[in-house]
């Protein structure tokens, strides 16, 4: 069993930054792949970046968040980020952190990963 605790999110203008950051805990992290998700209102959700623990390797699929957006992780505090930069308002979204057994193409897809986090809303204004 995996706990997925997220936190940083909030309202903010266009052009600002967030980090939000998922605290996990419980048996066997470092064989999961951790990754950010997104739902906005009336959307599906997408998968945003993802990390391994032991890799130096990180996963996107979305060209329009490369660049603004940046997924990190502090092994020691069991805690992954995502630093968002120059946010627009087509990033107000729920933001939800992950955790999976995933590789190649299930890495993008929500369904393929066992454990969720509660979700934080991230509003970005005009």
């Amino acid at each position: 069993q995996v706990q997925l605790v997220e936190s940083g999110g909030g309202l903010v203008q266009t052009g600002g930054s967030l980090r939000l950051s998922c605290a996990a805990s419980g048996r066997d992290i470092s064989s999961y792949l951790m990754g950010w998700f997104r739902q906005a209102p009336g959307k599906e959700r997408e998968f945003v970046q993802g990390i391994r623990w032991n890799e130096d390797t990180t996963f996107y699929r979305d060209s329009s968040v490369k660049g603004r957006f940046t997924i990190s992780r502090n092994n020691a505090e069991n805690t992954v980020y995502l630093q968002m930069n120059s946010l627009k308002p087509e990033d107000t979204a729920v933001y939800y952190c992950a955790a999976g057994r995933v590789y190649g193409m299930n890495i993008y897809t929500g369904a393929k990963y066992d454990y969720w986090g509660q979700g934080t809303q991230v509003t970005v204004s005009s």
